[in-house]
């Protein structure tokens, strides 16, 4: 006979709880996370849930799913946050504020240790000899900065690879974006030169840069190099209208003001990032929060899950007061390594980049909001003109790509009710088939698909679109009837005999009537026009890259036994594959690292062996 667990009683649970701070855990009756928190004092947090009388919707709701709660002792309450952030992101429960967007900032990278240094795009871990500026708010406004700085300071920005290999100087030279070091036309200290000026561009020290680069102006002009003063003049122009764009009157430092407002439903969190008195630009943010949730309660969560974790500046302007403010600047100062200030009473300029960041989120919230009802009543639109019993949360479209029966991609894209989920797209590259059988190439890139599915390797949708007519359809039908998957519903969008969009036919099942028209200015059609385009959009997309992998893979890679330096020898010896295949096995062996049988191979592959 099994043992029948004792339901959870919480007042005895509450009793025998320390008064420690630390971290607490709601789980359901499957052991399933619910909501992670932390405490000063576990004993009072955990007692308050189920002694206080008004309780909000949404605390009411978790609390009726409650079948335990387990807890972690820290030594502070500092500390506390710190695992509840940690906790958050592993287990990510269904009733905390989540944040989506949690990537790794871009950085403006410097390889200072070499001769000619290089600056670059960096993202990821930053480990290695060299320097680091940034963190930016997004790849385009570290492209914009090298754009400026390869205007301004001609600093090389190839890879060493093309570097060290050039004989005449590259087009960047001659549209005065460098000054060929490849060649030797600077010197190493003149180079160098450049670099300490860049560096201090992007220490925010523009004035000591414009004020040297005046100095040797006049020192030019005085000389009669009207040229050289010239140049001189251009760049403390381009930096001056730098500095009109970027720079925040009268203040130098590193900062973020962050902004957060909801609807209760929505959330938006605007970070504007400034660095070396520098405006860097902003990010949205729009975390998932559970329904009810304030804005206060939004940026508190946002805030800890955001920068535990990584290097926050030494202030922090928010717009609204929170509960743990002095516990959270404790937390980040640990973790950054220095002093952060988290404060939101501030005046004068302060408050008006506040300002700025929460007129930027209200504009953000209002835009999304507008996007989210559109795609609302596209989806209600979809569901009455398809008479299904629900409204569909998931869209799979697939198409097929490919020139003349050349490298075949399937692709598949997924929707849901926010618009397209691009970490679930797929590509799949046709193999086996007849060049050119777009059915062929649709029935293995759906097998390929739905059987995964079915292994329980992702979730099936609930309308499965095919950008395609009645043979495409049939050939899915074919699949998913093999496979057994007879709860998702399928449609064919084919266009018009004029192939206009807005003439559309729908391809359904037997039993739905087999087609189905919509007008052009139908919303349910809008919406399938927009899913069969970006399926279309991304299949071309994969199609072109292996169409390109494939155009420039050289013959010599076929030859057993030369590997990649030794094709490269043969290629800058011959200049050209077909220099390489015009030549005798002497004069192949001559190559430095091709032996006498391996010119004989050489030779083989493009002559035949037979003598």
């Amino acid at each position: 006979m099994t043992d029948v667990p004792s339901p959870f009683d919480p007042k005895a649970f509450v009793r025998s709880l320390t008064q420690r701070p630390g971290v607490y855990r709601m789980v359901d009756g499957r052991g399933e996370v619910l909501y992670v928190g932390k405490a000063r004092n576990l004993k009072k947090r955990v007692a308050s849930y189920f002694t206080r009388s008004r309780k909000s919707a949404r605390i009411e709701l978790m609390l009726t799913q409650v079948q335990g709660i387990q807890v972690t002792v820290t030594h502070t309450e500092a500390e506390a946050l710190i695992l509840e952030n940690t906790l958050i992101k592993e287990l990510r429960p269904r009733y905390n504020v989540l944040l989506r967007d949690d990537k790794s900032y871009p950085w403006i990278y410097l390889s200072s240790h070499q001769d000619f240094p290089r600056l670059s795009f960096h993202r990821g871990a930053r480990k290695g000899p060299g320097r680091w500026f940034g963190p930016f708010p997004s790849g385009y406004a570290v492209r914009e900065t090298l754009n400026t700085l390869q205007k301004v300071f001609r600093i090389r920005q190839c890879q060493d690879s093309f570097f060290s290999n050039r004989s005449r100087p590259c087009l960047q030279h001659q549209i005065k974006r460098c000054t060929a070091p490849c060649v030797g036309y600077i010197s190493r200290e003149a180079y160098q030169e450049d670099v300490r000026h860049a560096v201090l561009f992007l220490e925010g020290r523009s004035n000591q840069v414009i004020e040297e680069l005046g100095a040797r102006m006049e020192a030019a002009s005085e000389r009669l190099e009207f040229e050289a003063a010239a140049q001189y003049r251009d760049r403390i122009q381009a930096l001056q209208a730098v500095q009109e764009r970027q720079y925040i009157v009268g203040e130098k430092g590193d900062l973020d003001v962050i902004a957060c407002v909801s609807d209760g439903v929505t959330a938006c969190v605007t970070v504007f990032f400034f660095r070396q008195g520098r405006n860097l630009g902003n990010k949205v943010f729009y975390p998932r929060i559970p329904e009810g949730a304030d804005e206060a309660e939004v940026l508190a969560a946002f805030l800890a899950r955001y920068y535990i974790g990584r290097k926050a500046p030494p202030e922090l302007v928010i717009s609204h007061t929170i509960p743990e403010q002095k516990v959270l600047g404790e937390a980040l100062s640990r973790e950054s390594g220095h002093r952060v200030r988290v404060t939101h009473s501030v005046r004068k300029e302060r408050r008006r980049w506040l300002e700025m960041a929460l007129t930027n989120a209200r504009h953000a919230l209002t835009a999304r909001t507008s996007t989210q009802a559109m795609a609302l009543h596209r989806l209600e639109a979809l569901q009455d003109a398809l008479q299904l019993p629900a409204l569909p949360e998931r869209i799979e479209c697939f198409d097929i790509s490919h020139t003349r029966g050349e490298a075949t991609v399937a692709a598949c894209v997924v929707f849901n009710q926010d618009g397209p989920l691009k970490s679930d797209y797929r590509r799949f590259n046709i193999r086996g088939i007849t060049p050119g059988d777009d059915y062929a190439a649709m029935r293995q890139a759906l097998s390929r698909r739905y059987q995964r599915l079915k292994k329980g390797e992702g979730v099936l949708p609930d309308i499965l679109l095919i950008d395609g007519g009645q043979g495409q359809v049939a050939q899915a039908e074919a699949v998913l009837e093999e496979l057994q998957v007879d709860d998702v519903y399928l449609v064919g969008i084919a266009k018009g005999p004029e192939r206009r969009p807005g003439e559309e036919t729908l391809i359904l099942s037997a039993e739905d009537g087999r087609e189905k028209t919509l007008g052009p200015d139908a919303p349910a059609l809008q919406l399938l026009q927009q899913v069969r385009d970006e399926a279309h959009r991304f299949a071309i997309a994969g199609h072109r890259q292996q169409r390109g992998k494939a155009r420039t893979r050289s013959a010599l890679e076929d030859i057993p036994g030369l590997g990649p330096k030794r094709r490269q020898a043969l290629l800058r010896h011959f200049g050209g594959l077909k220099a390489v295949a015009r030549a005798g096995v002497e004069d192949l062996a001559r190559t430095p690292g091709i032996s006498r049988a391996l010119a004989q191979k050489v030779y083989d592959h493009y002559h035949g062996d037979s003598g």
